[in-house]
């Protein structure tokens, strides 16, 4: 899919009460709800397979179109070797078969004559696709390379991470995507060069990560001396364990070797060389105010992000309140451990103090990882007790790979595909263990592993055909975010956080959401400074220093995308409220939470209408 439209579904109506929500969110005016269907002699089926059909068909002229896709789903096909069409011709492509594909659904299908689960399908095939439509006017002012995504870091990462190699066919097709990557970023250069004419280029403090990023690609054997290069170290990883003879093993180590050097040094060249020139031209503003239509981009994108209808300024406001809740339960726990002074002394307290960091050496970056594998065991062993179903795809847990730890995120998830034949994965970056406090560990686990994205993600992935392949691999960030903030509470409830310091470290994190309401909407709506927005989470939280540049410098790149976490979050809990005062000794936490999970991700009026449902069944039962 289209990278900016890909990244986004990777992933709001219940607020404080000074703050009053807004009106529900009304779906398009094209898949607006029917009146209810008429009585008929004819009974309507539970599930109706001309539709069935016509969502796999769709399906296959979509993955048509990523051989990428493909590939995160375990489909070894013709395209294994290949990568997405990296142009602005192919957004306008997929654009098009997306809105072809609404039209057909509509002029093939009567929604009045579908099932109440079909129903729901068809509404979100096109919200989904209404949802795309409404920010690709602003395509072309999202950056192409920065520090958190683009071709230079997220294509080795793939083949790393996602190309898997088990037999010399796979080996085969490894080299010739390896190849294929010259390709890919002269694509990208080209695009990034037709943006730079349109006067969309990131700050200037952005081109450094990309830089360094794209030199440690290209930095090693076989381009030079030292040690092996991540994907020539890769490849020869997965060659050692092919079932082959070594003349074979040879042949696709000499290819890869070639491909490495003769093209992803020179395309990596490039890059470099162009990133450098965008680096003297570009400005030192942050926000994307100053790009053309900009308060129209940034409500389309809150909108596209949390599927609500808030303006800037509620979102704004919206954090604020947030944030002083917040403040008041951290301020409780000062109180509880005894510390004297103000909660801003306890914030410095807990942001300098060495007890609550693990060394800053691969050991203490081990001590990290075996406390989340302690928390995994001790929240998986309650899980049952919370969920009538659990996903049977393994999760591991990884530190980020060295090539793009300094650039990448705090932490992330990448789902396990339908076959199982790799897992869920939290990666955690372990770079610089000065800003990943030991205080956070497990509710950082608990948004990125279990009972949060794994649980949600894998349980989305393995509903099969239960739900039409849209539904299983799509999804909205205010509902799967919202789900993982959601999550780092209920593990208290799950029996983690019984030192009084990991609970702050929850609601630190928690904090860290809620600001993101008021520094996105300051930066991007406000005109606020990064420097002003650092300032803001340094006189407000007890984040690390270097966490806090990291986290603005996210924020920047991704505009509206980190306030759908608190706005998704704030929904689930309103309608666990809703659910557990009107169904009182009924209310079964199973029951909910399966309710949330097991129909995959959608819009959040479309969850609530779903809980409402979930209510008078078993009210009626």
């Amino acid at each position: 899919m289209n990278r900016f439209i890909l990244l986004a579904s990777t992933a709001f109506l219940a607020a404080c009460a000074t703050t009053p929500p807004p009106a529900a969110v009304a779906p398009p005016a094209e898949q607006a709800a029917a009146p209810a269907p008429a009585i008929t002699a004819e009974p309507i089926p539970a599930k109706n397979a001309e539709l069935a059909a016509f969502f796999e068909e769709a399906d296959r002229a979509e993955l048509a179109l990523s051989p990428m896709a493909k590939s995160y789903r375990a489909i070894k096909d013709q395209d294994y070797g290949r990568w997405d069409d990296f142009t602005d011709a192919a957004a306008l492509e997929e654009r098009e078969l997306g809105r072809r594909l609404a039209a057909q659904l509509q002029q093939r299908f009567d929604r009045s004559r579908l099932s109440r689960a079909d129903q729901l399908s068809y509404d979100l095939f096109l919200y989904r696709n209404a949802r795309a439509d409404s920010i690709f006017a602003y395509r072309r002012q999202n950056y192409v390379f920065d520090q958190m995504n683009g071709a230079q870091s997220d294509l080795p990462a793939f083949l790393i991470n996602i190309h898997k190699v088990g037999s010399v066919a796979d080996a085969e097709t490894y080299v010739s995507r390896v190849r294929g990557i010259a390709t890919a970023l002269d694509q990208s250069i080209d695009e990034a060069r037709q943006r730079q004419a349109l006067g969309i280029l990131p700050p200037k403090w952005v081109f450094p990560y990309v830089i360094a990023d794209s030199r440690n690609v290209t930095k090693g054997a076989p381009f030079g001396p030292g040690a092996d290069a991540p994907l020539w170290a890769d490849f020869k990883s997965k060659v050692a364990k092919l079932d082959t003879d070594a003349a074979t093993k040879q042949r696709l180590l000499d290819s890869a070797r070639s491909a490495l050097v003769d093209d992803v040094r020179p395309a990596y060249g490039r890059l470099i060389a162009l990133m450098e020139q965008h680096q003297r031209a570009a400005g030192t503003d942050d926000g994307i105010w100053r790009f053309p239509n900009a308060a129209a981009q940034y409500q389309a994108l809150l909108k596209f992000y949390t599927t609500a209808d808030y303006t800037p300024d509620q979102i704004h406001d919206l954090g604020l309140a947030q944030v002083a809740r917040i403040h008041g339960e951290m301020d409780a726990i000062r109180r509880q451990v005894g510390f004297t002074g103000t909660l801003q002394d306890f914030f410095e307290h807990m942001r300098t103090s060495k007890r609550f960091y693990y060394p800053n050496t691969d050991a203490g970056r081990q001590m990290y990882l075996d406390e989340s594998q302690e928390a995994y065991a001790q929240v998986s062993a309650a899980a049952p007790r919370f969920f009538g179903r659990v996903p049977q795809s393994e999760l591991a847990i990884k530190r980020v790979e060295p090539f793009r730890e300094r650039s990448a995120g705090k932490a992330f998830y990448q789902s396990p595909p339908p076959d199982r034949s790799r897992p869920g994965t939290y990666y955690v970056n372990l770079y610089d263990m000065n800003n990943m406090p030991s205080t956070e560990v497990e509710a950082l686990f608990c948004h990125e592993g279990i009972p949060g994205h794994h649980l949600q993600n894998a349980l989305r992935v393995e509903l099969g055909s239960a739900v039409p392949p849209f539904r299983q691999f799509g999804g909205y960030t205010a509902y799967g975010e919202g789900w993982g903030l959601y999550s780092e509470k209920l593990c208290k409830e799950m029996g983690l956080y019984q030192d009084p310091y990991r609970d702050f470290g929850r609601l630190q994190l928690e904090l860290h959401r809620a600001i993101r309401l008021v520094v996105d909407s300051g930066l991007h709506h406000k005109r606020w400074t990064r420097e002003q927005a650092i300032k803001y989470v340094e006189d407000n939280s007890a984040d690390a220093p270097g966490g806090i540049v990291k986290a603005i410098e996210r924020y920047i790149v991704y505009p509206g995308q980190a306030t759908a976490y608190m706005v998704g979050k704030l929904k689930i809990e309103d309608l666990r409220r809703k659910a557990e005062a009107a169904l009182g000794p009924k209310f079964d936490i199973r029951g909910f939470h399966d309710t949330v999970l097991l129909a995959g991700a959608m819009p959040l009026d479309m969850l609530e209408a779903r809980v409402n449902e979930w209510i008078a069944t078993q009210r009626a039962s």
